[in-house]
């Protein structure tokens, strides 16, 4: 029986080299040849893996449209960010810090699931650690649930084919070592591998697939670029260590949308779902403190309330602070300048810091306005009323810019009980302020919002 062929290349520049070696001879880099297989292993013989064509060329006006059916995975939130629940044959990578609960809500979803028969195969933990977890998140029998501790593939496969599981987990890829190849487990030669061996079961099956995918410390996926193209859906698990809640973010779904994202709270008993996160995400205080602002902003198709919370002081130390948590610091200082050629606000020689409540990152450009709200907020010392809320994009010359789903952004403000809320005036097209409750106050400079805040 031939044996697989392997050759090393530089991931630089594409050199080949029958052996590794350190520094590549034709760009100079160092350690950036990695192995990879040219040829694989030939089939015993009369075991040919070869089958016929089932599928052959047809006009595309000939496609039919199918529904692709979905397996819900017990969660609304996770079904919401895959877009509906587990496609078959589908390969999902779940990435995420260590620690932040990414093989726990994977376990508890393969608790949840009673319909259908799951392999949960671990190359870090034992069956007995793995036993402890599920005793602690459920209660109850859960016979359809197998676990396996392994970490050649080849042996996986022969359990999987003895099995005939429903669905696969497997954690982590970076524990996975395929005998084709000579390189050490975690590899990028046996990151790309595996995950191609892997997903040819998932394609070929029909079994969904799920891998758990560590993260670098700059927090991208660790391992090959290639790693996110082979997969069908890319989720990030994130989260604070300081805080409970937890979100799952899609940043590539061929069967859905990548902007959707789901909230979890970690307990003592696994995860629990967060259905409206506006609760959680807004301070419950009584009185008013100056240097806080609620935003309403869009997360998918999802509007949220959430508090932005600035400090603005005198530097003390000489070159002034800027700091921003949930918050791209640039962004921050592209407002504080706008603030101080729009506003004549003297922020230069001040310490500014910025947080937003609840331990998230926020991406919508909506939430500038309440940005610059709490910022003014704080410079003056004066409060802004808890029942105010704020959606509108800042441009460089001071305007306040439309956003998106408006509608859907006063309906949740008007749910929850705010009175006023600032929006652009350009936004106001289409826009009946009859139908909701509160007051709706459109603004098209930074400088209205302020003389209606504080100058009245």
């Amino acid at each position: 029986m031939a044996k697989s062929k392997t050759q090393y290349f530089c991931k630089n520049c594409g050199a080949q080299s029958a052996q590794w070696i350190g520094r590549c001879p034709s760009c100079g880099e160092w350690n950036t040849f990695v192995e990879e297989v040219i040829e694989r292993e030939a089939p015993a013989k009369g075991r040919s893996h070869a089958v016929p064509p089932q599928h052959h060329p047809k006009p595309i006006d000939e496609v039919s449209l199918l529904q692709l059916p979905r397996v819900s995975t017990g969660f609304t939130e996770f079904d919401r960010v895959l877009g509906g629940g587990i496609v078959a044959g589908s390969i999902i990578l779940l990435g995420g810090e260590p620690g932040i609960g990414k093989s726990t809500l994977l376990l508890q979803m393969a608790l949840h699931i009673r319909n259908c028969k799951i392999l949960y195969v671990s190359g870090e933990e034992s069956e007995a650690q793995l036993k402890m977890r599920a005793s602690r998140i459920s209660n109850q029998p859960a016979p359809h649930c197998y676990v396996l501790t392994e970490t050649d593939t080849s042996q996986i496969f022969k359990h999987i084919e003895e099995l005939q599981p429903d669905m696969v987990i497997t954690d982590s890829i970076q524990t996975m070592q395929s005998n084709l190849l000579d390189s050490a487990a975690g590899s990028i030669s046996q990151l790309k591998e595996c995950a191609a061996e892997f997903q040819h079961l998932a394609k070929t099956t029909g079994i969904p697939v799920f891998l758990i995918g560590h993260i670098t410390k700059d927090g991208t996926l660790a391992g090959p670029k290639i790693l996110e193209h082979i997969v069908d859906t890319v989720l990030q698990f994130e989260g604070d260590q300081h805080y409970g809640y937890r979100i799952v973010r899609c940043i590539k779904n061929r069967f859905g949308s990548t902007s959707e994202m789901g909230i979890f709270e970690m307990t003592q008993t696994g995860l629990n779902e967060i259905h409206n996160p506006s609760e959680i995400l807004l301070s419950q205080h009584e009185e008013d403190y100056s240097g806080h602002a609620v935003a309403s902003i869009m997360e998918g198709n999802r509007p949220m309330m959430i508090e932005t919370q600035a400090l603005v002081s005198s530097a003390v130390y000489g070159m002034p602070q800027r700091s921003a948590t949930g918050y791209d610091i640039r962004r921050m200082n592209m407002l504080l300048a706008v603030l101080e050629k729009r506003c004549h606000f003297k922020l230069g020689a001040k310490d500014v810091f910025l947080n937003i409540a609840g331990g998230i990152r926020v991406d919508d450009p909506a939430i500038n306005l309440s940005i610059v709200a709490a910022i003014l907020s704080s410079a003056t010392d004066i409060a802004i009323d808890t029942k105010t809320c704020f959606a509108g994009e800042m441009g460089l010359s001071g305007e306040v810019r439309p956003v998106s789903r408006i509608i859907q952004r006063i309906a949740e403000a008007d749910k929850l009980g705010f009175r006023r809320m600032f929006i652009s005036k350009y936004n106001m097209k289409g826009l009946n302020p009859k139908d909701f409750q509160l007051t709706i106050i459109p603004i098209v400079k930074v400088e209205e919002m302020f003389r209606l805040l504080f100058e009245a």
